[in-house]
């Protein structure tokens, strides 16, 4: 693995982490050369997996869609790059389990809105905002009142 910060190939695995679900694995590596740590995440990618639009149009199931739509939604917010990385394998290795070669778009969106609600209800309703096309102050309020009940 090159390092991110001076480029040499000669780094080391210093620890290493399954995730939760067993389909993802963190590891810390350093490098021999500047002694910069970094993390890195090995995943299953899976290229067979397509995502049913609301419209009904199948595309290619896009891992950075979830990734730009997460990063949106935690900017400024006290949640790391691991931490959605990790996030990611979890809602994808879901996915994979309940779905074979085609997910609902709006499966997707469940998935991400379940996980980041347990990780920072902020981002939560930043991208519950989005997903949930909330037409008024009412609906996102309702859905702030939810958020509050299920301390």
């Amino acid at each position: 693995m090159q390092c991110p910060k001076c480029g040499t190939k000669d780094t080391r695995v210093i620890d290493s982490r399954v995730s939760s679900n067993g389909f993802a694995i963190r590891r810390r590596r350093s490098c021999q050369n500047c002694e910069y740590r970094f993390s890195t995440i090995e995943e299953i990618i899976r290229e067979d997996l397509y995502v049913i639009k609301n419209d009904g149009r199948r595309e290619l199931f896009d891992r950075n869609k979830i990734l730009s739509g997460l990063q949106r939604a935690v900017e400024k917010r006290p949640v790391d790059s691991e931490q959605i990385e990790m996030l990611i394998a979890d809602i994808l290795a879901e996915i994979e389990g309940e779905h074979d070669a085609e997910v609902p778009a709006r499966v997707i969106g469940e998935h991400v809105m379940k996980h980041l609600k347990e990780i920072d209800q902020i981002a939560y309703v930043r991208f519950a905002s989005v997903y949930k096309h909330f037409r008024d102050i009412d609906e996102l309020a309702r859905e702030i009142d939810g958020l509050q009940q299920s301390k």
